[in-house]
């Protein structure tokens, strides 16, 4: 009989066929294979091969969002784990084993000295102190000054700087150390940078120029006095009223009256101040407002400088017995030069580079003290930052007559730095006499120290190998080694094996004249006299003045290291911020440089 396969082609059954069942189902499934015409499905493969013919199914992980083939899977997170386990294994060896290539060399002197001699204006703050001021024996201290003194216009003088180890803040000499400051930063910021201390000296200025912007009305465009001090220190006559040089107390514990001596007519101060601001003003180009806020108080300085004429420590004033000014035209030329670079106005340079002016500020004199840079006379350092214009600006006609002849005679105040030259003496350690063997010489030095290295630098940068002293050509690393061998003088490097900057080498003042410094925080409030016997103990100063520069040695490299003897061993504002600028040029990477361009920002 003939019936049909269900998927196609004839099928014969006879039912009386002789062979096996074996056999027949052999031959079936040959027929059954020869008649299948067109591809078959899943099931259909699965009803007519047998079960080793059948494909072998791929297993499959579902993910969720994908489905993957688990061998890639099982593939893909075994790579994942062994990667991990090796980057596990390479870190903790490279944390492990000693490193021996690329290490950064020990920081130099400078650099050491430099943190310390910054750490001195944070012991000076008067104010509420920051919680961040790292000096454990001070504490808040002056939160009267200015109210006290129901005379004065200007009632919150809270803040600022006490000048040195009394608590009289001094305007003058407090001003041209922000200056100094201000002026290391933008010269040096990669320097203090590398250092660590950018962000600190930074702090430094702003505090003092908060405190300068409370002195005067700020505001206002045109001002007529200017509180120009806060505390007296005459104890002449026999006086034995309370006053910041007769007692001998913690600034914190200060009872008595605290005066304020504002001045009406003062030009140098004005102008000095104005200095401190418009300098400032490029430290904090980034601060737009307060840079702004700088900006416009120091032109309101500066006019009121120039229209109110005087000294501020005429007649007599206490500032004459402790700060007492020359002249102010030296002022005008510095802080008409800093205006300058602060505002981009060219009426600042014409009056800075007017010869009248530069003839009233003694460019032309000569004499013994020409040359050095003081808290009284800016003179050496405004020539100096005018040649800088100079040298990388020159911006020509009508500036150039007076320019040239500033770069001039900066050649001739660097050619009297040098050994071979009788302009000062020496001592027979070394040290250069700027002030002619009279007390407390360091503070002289380190501003020439600075301004030796800051224009070797100046050269350099302009690509000048140095600078003609008459007919001989002296390298700018003469310079340089001047500044190199005078502070090196103070950090130790003279006959008495000692530092004259607190808390620096092993040896140094341990009796520094500093009444927060030489009285115990102890928990017991020494009144104006009862203090006295700390001044006058032979025991070390309890607490280190870390940072201080102390007045220095004599005219042959004595020093006595007598508390009650200031003129070896009291520190001033104004002299470490001559040091901290000395120190930070000289410090790192000579090949650093300065910074040629921010100056010119405005």
């Amino acid at each position: 009989m003939y019936g049909r396969d269900p998927w196609g082609g004839p099928l014969e059954i006879n039912a009386t066929d002789s062979a096996t069942d074996d056999d027949r189902s052999r031959n079936l499934q040959d027929l059954d294979r020869a008649a299948l015409s067109r591809p078959l499905d899943e099931t259909q493969q699965s009803w007519l091969l047998g079960p080793g013919e059948q494909k072998k199914k791929k297993k499959y992980v579902d993910l969720g969002c994908i489905i993957v083939s688990r061998k890639i899977f099982v593939w893909t997170v075994g790579t994942l784990l062994v990667s991990a386990l090796l980057a596990g294994l390479i870190t903790l060896i490279v944390k492990t084993v000693p490193r021996h290539h690329h290490r950064h060399s020990p920081p130099d002197n400078y650099t050491l000295a430099l943190h310390k001699a910054l750490m001195f204006f944070n012991a000076q703050r008067s104010g509420k102190l920051p919680k961040h001021n790292n000096v454990s024996w001070r504490g808040n201290s002056g939160l009267q000054d200015g109210k006290s003194d129901p005379s004065v216009l200007m009632k919150d003088l809270v803040g600022g700087y006490y000048d040195a180890g009394d608590a009289i803040k001094f305007n003058f000499p407090a001003s041209f150390s922000m200056t100094m400051l201000s002026w290391s930063v933008i010269e040096y910021s990669a320097k203090y940078e590398a250092a660590g201390e950018l962000n600190h000296v930074k702090e430094i200025i702003k505090w003092g120029t908060d405190y300068l912007l409370k002195t005067f009305n700020n505001t206002a465009d045109t001002i007529d006095r200017i509180a120009a001090q806060v505390g007296i220190g005459d104890t002449s006559g026999g006086s034995s009223a309370p006053n910041d040089h007769y007692c001998w107390m913690r600034p914190e514990d200060i009872d008595y009256p605290r005066p304020v001596y504002e001045c009406h007519s003062c030009s140098d101060l004005a102008a000095e101040m104005a200095a401190a601001l418009a300098s400032a003003s490029i430290v904090f180009k980034d601060n737009k407002a307060y840079s702004q806020k700088l900006v416009h108080g120091a032109r309101t300085l500066f006019k009121f400088a120039r229209d109110q004429r005087g000294r501020y420590s005429a007649g007599g004033s206490d500032p004459a017995l402790f700060y007492n000014s020359s002249s102010y035209w030296d002022e005008f030329v510095w802080g008409g030069a800093w205006l300058y670079y602060a505002t981009g106005n060219s009426s600042y340079l014409q009056l800075a580079t007017h010869p009248k002016l530069a003839k009233h500020a003694g460019a032309f004199w000569g004499g013994p003290d020409y040359g050095v840079l003081s808290w009284d006379n800016k003179l050496a350092g405004a020539q100096v930052l005018l040649s800088r214009l100079r040298l990388f600006l020159s911006p020509g006609y009508p500036y150039e007559e007076i320019l040239s002849t500033f770069h001039n005679q900066t050649s001739i105040i660097m050619c009297s730095f040098l050994p071979v030259f009788t302009s000062f003496n020496r001592t027979k350690g070394g040290l250069i006499q700027l002030n002619h063997g009279r007390p407390q010489p360091l503070q002289y030095v380190v501003n020439a120290a600075f301004l030796a290295a800051l224009y070797s630098d100046y050269l350099d940068a302009a690509d000048t190998p140095g600078w003609y002293c008459g007919p001989n050509f002296y390298s700018t690393d003469v310079l340089r080694e001047f500044a190199k061998t005078q502070i090196d003088y103070i950090l130790g490097k003279n006959p008495r094996k000692m530092s004259y900057v607190v808390g620096f080498g092993n040896h140094y003042p341990k009796h520094v004249h500093h009444r927060g410094a030489s009285i115990p925080k102890n928990k017991i409030k020494y009144n104006c006299k009862g203090g006295w016997k700390w001044r006058d103990t032979s025991k070390p100063n309890p607490n280190t003045l870390v940072g201080a520069m102390v007045a220095g040695p004599d005219k042959h490299d004595g020093f006595r290291d007598v508390r009650t003897n200031y003129n070896y061993t009291e520190p001033t504002l104004a002299g470490n911020a001559g040091l901290v600028a000395a120190l930070v040029a000289l410090s790192g990477d000579k090949a650093t440089g300065i910074d040629k361009n921010t100056i010119f920002s405005a």
